[in-house]
């Protein structure tokens, strides 16, 4: 059972690594007002498509949950695979979403680290990549690792009763996978739709440059 306070420690220790890079990467100057402003709209319609996509999964989330928590094998507490489910998908979900907010961060301070040195633009976009890596294996281990932890408590140590809660953790990587899937389908989707938008209104029907700042599609 000491290791699962390990993995425990350990997915804290990176979720605290991953808010002492955040903080310091906020702390880099962001550059001119045009790179702020333009950083800024970024941000801001990367949050849109963010909020718009989780309003979906929600309902998605919630859906599957239900019918995990009424169809799953009664011999493997249904309840508790629902359980495994949801927070599985809440960790996938809030790893996205602190990804998202470093990156609009990031990207607009490597920009402007890059006017003064290579080595301190990278050093800024490898921070913003660090967080995000991090803060998908620490709330991956911590959920993982706690819901380990709760369902060994209560059916205790034995072989047999640590594979009746291997099993039901199995709708832990059922729901941070499905989150996964559709951010990485979704937002594909999404950034194709706006790369054709940008083309077609701002190059062919205004004859504007690629990837002219103006182009709302653009900064979509």
């Amino acid at each position: 059972m000491e290791y699962v306070y390990i993995a425990i420690g350990s997915g804290v220790l990176a979720l605290l690594y991953s808010f002492w890079r955040t903080a310091w990467i906020n702390k880099q100057e962001p550059g001119t007002d045009k790179m702020i402003k333009i950083g800024a709209h970024i941000a801001e319609g990367a949050m849109a498509f963010l909020k718009a996509e989780y309003k979906v999964l929600i309902i998605f989330v919630i859906v599957v949950a239900a019918i995990l928590g009424i169809t799953a094998d009664p011999a493997t507490s249904s309840p508790l695979v629902a359980l495994s489910f949801f927070v599985g998908a809440l960790c996938s979900g809030l790893a996205g979403f602190l990804g998202m907010r470093v990156a609009t961060k990031a990207n607009v301070r490597t920009t402007n680290g890059a006017r003064s040195s290579l080595e301190k633009a990278l050093s800024i976009a490898f921070s913003g990549g660090s967080v995000m890596g991090l803060s998908v294996v620490g709330l991956g281990t911590l959920g993982l690792a706690a819901l380990f932890a709760g369902y060994e408590s209560i059916y205790g140590f034995e072989n047999e009763a640590t594979a009746r809660v291997l099993n039901i953790l199995s709708g832990f990587s059922l729901g941070a996978s499905s989150i996964a899937l559709f951010a990485r389908v979704g937002g594909g989707i999404y950034t194709k739709a706006a790369d054709v938008g940008a083309d077609l209104v701002g190059k062919v029907e205004q004859g504007m440059e690629e990837d002219d700042p103006r182009n709302a599609a653009v900064i979509a």
